[in-house]
């Protein structure tokens, strides 16, 4: 690591794992020393003022004031260093982050979804194709809505809090949001972006480091935003096949939610004894109508039908 970057390191900002972080880094760096030096900078000026201009000295106020242009030369020259790192740095670098996206082929795409307080990942499966999603589809084992209809959804993947790329291959993390406005950071990756319901925003960058990296909502988005926290693991190209085979064969063994009218297992099914609730929609038994005609009451409504006793006289 360069000497002058040990100052990112001190305020705690964590190594990078992208292609294009060293970039952000740089600029960060000059940001820092720039800062610093002006801090001394201004801190001994302020210091040498009350010394120089201290009451026991300037029994009398002078009303001209200071003759000299060193201050304004001074600020003239910060401002034309901040324009520099704003107009020759930063928005070029930003540019190219969000125009110069990498060809569909060569990238990974993968659709982020956000909500309270989790980040939701969908993956194409082997041919390459996004199934359809509907909001109205959306439960709890189905947190984006995919139509189970859609062939294309067939091999697709879906994971919650954890997603699994290969190293130097460039992502496209397209990113929504179910709820309210998130914001996807990946600091290792010196990448970020908003996740803004109804909306589709693009970020990309290429992990050049295998590992497993933080993913936060850098966005307040409500009282569990503390923990709406996740994982990018960075693997190399042979654990990442092996992580999409495992978990292309965790998607085909998932077992089919059972209908509304459906028991779950264990539970009696239609016919049971008497007195078993029938589950709603659940279709009655044929003999119930004669059960309830010529079976005995239970022995409560037996209990409830019976005459109340005769009142004894009063002696």
């Amino acid at each position: 690591m360069n000497s002058l970057a040990l100052i990112n390191e001190f305020l705690g900002q964590p190594p990078n794992a992208s292609s294009h972080g060293y970039q952000i880094d740089h600029i960060l760096e000059f940001c820092h020393w720039f800062m610093a030096a002006l801090f001394v900078g201004w801190s001994a000026f302020f210091i040498y003022v009350l010394i120089r201009f201290r009451k026991s000295r300037q029994p009398r106020a002078d009303h001209a004031g200071v003759r000299s242009h060193v201050s304004t030369h001074l600020e003239f020259s910060v401002v034309m260093i901040e324009a520099v790192l704003l107009l020759g740095f930063a928005i070029p670098l930003w540019a190219r982050r969000v125009n110069q996206f990498p060809p569909g082929k060569e990238a990974l795409l993968v659709h982020v979804v956000a909500q309270q307080f989790s980040f939701n990942y969908h993956l194409p499966g082997a041919d390459g194709q996004f199934a359809r999603r509907d909001v109205n589809l959306v439960s709890n084992s189905n947190p984006l809505g995919i139509d189970p209809k859609d062939p294309a959804g067939k091999d697709d993947i879906v994971t919650t809090g954890e997603l699994h790329v290969p190293v130097d291959r460039p992502v496209i993390a397209e990113l929504s949001s179910k709820d309210v406005i998130h914001d996807y950071f990946i600091p290792d990756m010196r990448i970020a972006g908003d996740a803004i319901p109804g909306s589709l925003i693009p970020i990309w960058f290429t992990p050049v480091k295998t590992g497993t990296y933080e993913v936060i909502c850098a966005q307040l988005c409500g009282l569990g935003h503390y923990g709406m926290k996740g994982t990018l693991v960075v693997d190399t190209p042979q654990d990442y096949q092996a992580w999409l085979k495992e978990r292309a064969e965790l998607a085909g063994t998932q077992a089919t939610p059972p209908a509304p009218t459906q028991r779950p297992p264990g539970e009696p099914i239609s016919g049971a004894p008497p007195g078993t609730i029938l589950p709603p929609g659940a279709p009655k038994p044929p003999n119930a109508d004669a059960q309830g005609a010529g079976a005995s009451p239970h022995p409560a409504q037996q209990l409830h039908n019976a005459p109340a006793p005769a009142a004894s006289p009063t002696p």
